[in-house]
Formats: C-alpha cells, sequence, structure tokens
C-alpha cells in the first residue's frame, strides 16, 4: 500500500529540513508531495538540497492559502491513500502506521488521528476548546462521533479525497473535508496520536477568526448537496 504524503508549505524554512528527515525516515512504502504556496523566507532555496526518488515538489504560481495548496497536492497523488502532513513539527510521521494498522486490518476506510486520545501539549488553552468546540458542532451537525475533527492526520483513499472537489482556500479546508466524507456515508475510524502545539511565535498560522470560519462551513456543507 502506497501512501501520498502531502506536506502544505509556507514559509516554513526553519522546520523543512526536520520535517523531510522525519517523513522519509518512516519505512512505509510512499511519495512526498510537498507544495509550496509562494514562500518568501528562503524556503525555496532549499529545495535542491534533497535529493529523492520519494520527494516531488510543486510551487503554487502565487500565495492561494493551505486548502488551494491541500488541493493541488491531491491532484497530484497517485499512491492508495493520501495524509497531509503539515511541516511545522507539531505532528510526528511515526504514527502513519497507526492509522494505517486499521485500514490494513480491514476495520475502516477512513481514518483520523486523534490529539484527545493520545498524548498532546497544546499551545494554548484557547486553541485547546476551540478544537473541542468545532468538534462538538460537527458531531451534532452530521451525527457522527468523533474527537478530533481539526486533526491535520486525515487518512483518506485517495480516489476519495479526489472527488471531494475542495473549496476552500485556508483553514477551513478542515472542516470542508470532514463534512463531505461524512455526507457521502464513510464512518471514520479513530486512533490515537501524539501532538506538540506550536506558539504564534513560533510560527503558528490558524486564529481565532479561522474558528468563526470553520463554523460557517460547517453549517453551510450540512444544507449544500454533495
Amino acid at each position: 500500500m502506497k501512501l501520498s504524503i502531502i506536506i502544505p508549505v509556507f514559509n516554513e524554512k526553519k522546520t523543512l529540513e526536520e520535517i523531510l528527515n522525519r517523513v522519509l525516515a518512516v519505512n512505509i512504502e510512499k511519495e512526498i508531495l510537498i507544495v509550496d504556496d509562494f514562500s518568501t523566507d528562503g524556503t525555496r532555496d532549499l529545495y535542491p538540497l534533497f535529493q529523492s526518488d520519494e520527494i516531488k515538489v510543486i510551487l503554487q504560481k502565487k500565495n492561494q492559502g493551505k486548502g488551494s495548496a491541500v488541493k493541488t497536492g491531491i491532484a497530484a497523488a497517485n499512491g492508495d491513500y493520501i495524509i497531509i502532513q503539515d511541516a511545522d513539527l507539531e505532528y510526528d510521521p511515526q504514527d502513519y502506521k497507526k492509522l494505517l494498522n486499521p485500514i490494513i486490518q480491514g476495520k475502516a476506510k477512513v481514518v483520523y488521528g486523534s490529539r484527545f486520545l493520545g498524548e498532546h501539549k497544546f499551545s494554548s488553552f484557547a486553541h485547546f476548546i476551540g478544537n473541542k468546540v468545532l468538534t462538538v458542532i460537527t458531531n451534532i451537525l452530521y451525527g457522527i462521533k468523533i474527537t478530533d475533527m481539526e486533526t491535520c492526520y486525515k487518512l483518506i483513499p485517495t480516489d476519495l479525497a479526489k472527488t471531494l472537489d475542495i473549496k476552500s482556500k485556508k483553514f477551513d479546508m478542515e472542516p470542508e473535508i470532514t463534512a463531505k466524507i461524512s455526507k457521502k456515508g464513510y464512518k471514520i475510524l479513530e486512533v490515537p496520536i501524539s501532538y506538540k502545539g506550536r506558539a504564534f511565535d513560533e510560527g503558528k498560522k490558524i486564529s481565532w477568526k479561522d474558528a468563526f470560519s470553520a463554523i460557517w462551513t460547517l453549517v453551510k456543507y450540512k444544507f449544500t448537496k454533495i
């Protein structure tokens, strides 16, 4: 089973080498799709340094947001499953195998890595509460039972991912993906993962404005035909 690992990148010069080394160290069949969303901090100068048949770099011609970068990565993916890997070191690629196990065992087709079921360290209490609230709203609107809607680690069949037609350009991509998967009738299985959140002064980009956008996205797709 081949895993397509999509890494949306925007100004991650400080962490790019480390995250790529961590992903490359995972002993599974994989392709690594780096989608650079028009970085301006020197990140793009680093790509020639990474020589691996497993790595493909896609350069966006302008900054369009994380959702757009992920959509570009999905379109280019040719593995059996896709997973999104943020470049900020908050998530541990060694958890890939935890997510793949239920797939291999035939227990699920869609698997999320839940930060609330595993060891976690959120950057602030506000982010912790925000994630909880968004997950509760998701469960109520879509009649599902998950603990972490906003998780980056969503393991999805590539053929399903290519049908999602992601419209969101920014961080509201996460609720859009969950909404569409749920409306298509797929059950989401969760497994515990580790998480070490970073603060804004360390480069974290999501804010409370994104939370309101996420709520609107959840409500919108509840009443939108998929």
